[in-house]
């Protein structure tokens, strides 16, 4: 055989969802068969999931993947299939790969580094496997070898790095190709963060040209367990160069990529090359015999890669890497700001569907926080409905059985008494039916409530009143002034004592953001939705958020994002639109103000940034200081080596912002733990769950905020 057709899937799969995550293993396998593809890969853990946590230390889990494995062979005929399944061998728990040829179970790949840091905690639950050691797994009387091991399929050598044991290749990586396999076959679930696609692209070549090999990487999709995001890239490479990968951050749960390689150039490459191991003595990675008889490649494939480039080159350009590239940042967006809208709104696609809630809620005040989430919803919507249809949309949420019906245009989109501005019944004149029907599923799944008081100004009344009539969603208007009254009189009369401003000023305010929350949370009930928090990044790090209060919800979408960040994105929907989605000039009526919490009276001109510090400030403090480890000292010589346009700083001023920072992170750390799950976009995550781990109470930093005193002058 010459040619080989390899593949990869993302499969968006669930924890523990046996049938589910089963059902889409065997979707994409059929889907491989149709295409022609001999050879397979499914990501890590993909019969379990990966995020089944604690989970892991029960037998049954173990037990449970390993059925299903029994019930995917019947479907591998003809086809070599690799599927992640956690695997007990003598009473510790690996995680490993399967290799399924024709029916059969041809072996186990175990994987060898673990990742133990950031979001990852492999190490709780898994052992590591042995570089280099091949045991003998038992099962049903049957005997398969399991660990370092490498498949020979026909003549077809097919080796494995599982997720980290590629990240983590480094001096290992000579023992790993001494197999010298002709496809490498790499299963993961590699979580999704800002600028990390472009490091796994040379990864995977890189793997690809040191082996003078195939490289098949699959990874998971969409929001998995709550918190992660995976952004479902599928690559193939061969001889350091990328033939195929798909679009990321796809709607649709299974997932196919694959491309022909020319196992003769290959081969002819090892053989010119000094290659590890190809001296001809002996290995040291075990190599299996297995019979399997794979037909060539589709005639129409092999042409289209001998199209792709010469005899001893065939891998001159991508085969699909067009559409991938186009997709993650056209029309000339920060990759940042694309990556932001596709990955954060798969995630609240997934988080809607997978938790069975009837829609979102948001408390949107017209400021920029609620305005992002807003907008993510809304292209939540759109996006879902682009790629998959109304017919793919009803069936995803399935358990909102009026879907079918109001996306065909039979049904009507839910009213409300109080809803201001046009519904989605009311559609402009101009618009086309796809448009109509985007306005209606927004319509069904967004709801949006302005909740004013006696300090709400009518600037941000009419932001949110503008937007959310752009953006298509219900809007309702609520007066909540009397209660902010109420309660401050049953304060007063049991004090005994008027309350005043001056004397009283956090808590009069958050006692307006409080009263809030009861509200929202009661028509988020009563239609059964999920209400969504707009805490961003840069308030959590500080506590500048009112527990019980903005905090409200259960899950907070943009926790993971600063403000400026936050009002750059915006400022850039407004103008450019995002993700294939159009402009948003309603939103220039929010980007135009200062961002403020108007809890104060207005005549006090409250903004965020008086309250705290310029955001970025903020941003270079808690950046060094959290991220980066740094003292309070250090970090305030960094913020005065720091140009920040527009701020002048001097060693007293930047002193006073560094110990204010560390003061209110300090005693502000029992407000993150409580904060709803986030998703985790980079590695200034504060998430304590999953990244920031801070104690509640601690020191406050008074020794070292005392040397930053000193150095400073104001001791």
């Amino acid at each position: 055989m010459r040619f080989l057709k390899v593949g990869g899937a993302a499969l968006n799969q669930t924890p523990l969802d046996w049938r589910g995550n089963l059902a889409r293993i065997l979707e994409a396998i059929a889907l491989a068969r149709a295409d022609g593809v001999q050879v397979l890969c499914l990501p890590e853990l993909c019969i379990s999931g990966y995020g089944c946590e604690d989970a892991f230390h029960g037998e049954s889990v173990a037990a449970q993947a390993w059925d299903s494995l029994r019930e995917i062979l019947p479907a591998t005929g003809g086809l070599a299939v690799a599927v992640g399944l956690p695997l007990i061998h003598q009473q510790q728990l690996f995680n490993a790969a399967a290799l399924l040829v024709d029916g059969r179970l041809a072996g186990l790949a175990a994987k060898r580094v673990l990742a133990g840091y950031g979001v990852y905690y492999e190490p709780r639950w898994f052992k590591p496997w042995p570089e280099a050691v091949v045991t003998t797994y038992r099962d049903d009387g049957r005997e398969v070898p399991l660990g370092d091991v490498a498949f020979d399929l026909g003549g077809v050598l097919v080796g494995f790095e599982i997720c980290e044991d590629a990240w983590g290749r480094g001096e290992h990586a000579p023992r790993r190709l001494a197999a010298q396999p002709d496809v490498l076959l790499n299963p993961s679930a590699s979580h999704f963060a800002f600028d990390k696609y472009p490091t796994l692209r040379g990864i995977v070549a890189e793997g690809s040209r040191t082996a003078h090999a195939a490289y098949v990487y699959a990874n998971l999709v969409g929001n998995e367990a709550g918190r992660l995001i995976f952004d479902g890239a599928t690559l193939i490479a061969a001889n350091g160069k990328l033939l195929a990968e798909n679009p990321r951050f796809g709607y649709r749960p299974v997932q196919l990529t694959s491309a022909v390689v020319d196992l003769h150039a290959l081969r002819l490459e090892r053989r010119r090359v000094n290659y590890p191991g190809a001296g001809g003595g002996e290995r040291t990675a075990q190599t299996l015999a297995v019979p399997f008889a794979a037909a060539e490649a589709p005639e129409r494939d092999v042409a289209a890669a001998r199209r792709a480039g010469a005899a001893y080159d065939p891998f001159a350009r991508s085969t699909a890497g067009e559409g991938a590239a186009s997709r993650v940042s056209p029309g000339g967006a920060p990759p940042r700001f694309e990556e932001f809208a596709r990955a954060v709104s798969l995630g609240l696609w997934d988080y809607l569907r997978k938790s069975r809630s009837r829609g979102f809620a948001v408390s949107l005040s017209g400021g920029v926080d609620s305005s992002s989430v807003a907008v993510l919803v809304w292209g939540m919507a759109r996006q879902a409905l682009a790629e998959l249809g109304p017919g793919g949309v009803a069936q995803a949420l399935a358990h909102l059985p009026e879907l079918p019906a109001l996306l065909a245009g039979n049904g009507t989109a839910p009213a409300a008494q109080g809803t201001v501005g046009r519904g989605a019944d009311a559609p402009a004149l101009d618009e086309a039916p796809d448009q109509i029907m985007a306005r209606r599923l927004v319509a069904r799944l967004l709801l949006t409530v302005y909740q004013g008081t006696e300090n709400s100004s009518d600037v941000t009344r009419m932001a949110a009143r503008g937007l959310a009539e752009q953006l298509g969603a219900r809007h309702l208007e609520l007066e909540v002034g009397p209660l902010v009254a109420a309660y401050e009189r049953l304060a007063e009369t049991a004090l005994g004592r008027a309350l005043e401003w001056g004397r009283d000023d956090v808590a009069r305010q958050n006692i307006q953001a409080r009263v809030r929350s009861p509200g929202i949370w009661l028509l988020t009930n009563l239609e059964g939705r999920l209400l969504l928090s707009t805490s961003n990044r840069s308030e959590v790090g500080v506590g500048y958020a009112t527990m019980d209060g903005d905090t409200s919800g259960g899950l907070a979408p943009i926790a993971g994002a600063n403000k400026t960040f936050l009002r750059a994105w915006l400022a850039h929907v407004e103008r450019h639109g995002i993700a294939g989605l159009p402009a948003l000039p309603a939103l220039g009526a929010v980007n135009r103000q200062a961002p403020t919490a108007e809890l104060r009276p207005p005549a006090d001109g409250q903004t965020d940034e008086a309250d705290l510090m310029p955001y970025a400030v903020l941003d270079v403090v808690e950046q060094a200081a959290i991220r980066d480890r740094m003292p309070p000292v250090e970090v305030w010589r960094l913020l005065l080596a720091t140009p920040l346009p527009g701020i002048a700083l001097d060693g007293r001023s930047a002193a006073g912002y560094v110990e204010k920072f560390f003061r209110l992170w300090g005693r502000s750390q029992w407000k993150r733990e409580r904060i709803a799950p986030s998703f985790h976009l980079d590695d200034e995550n504060l998430d304590p769950r999953t990244w920031c781990r801070f104690p509640i109470l601690s020191g406050g930093y008074e020794t070292e905020l005392a040397t930053l005193r000193q150095a400073a002058g104001l001791a």
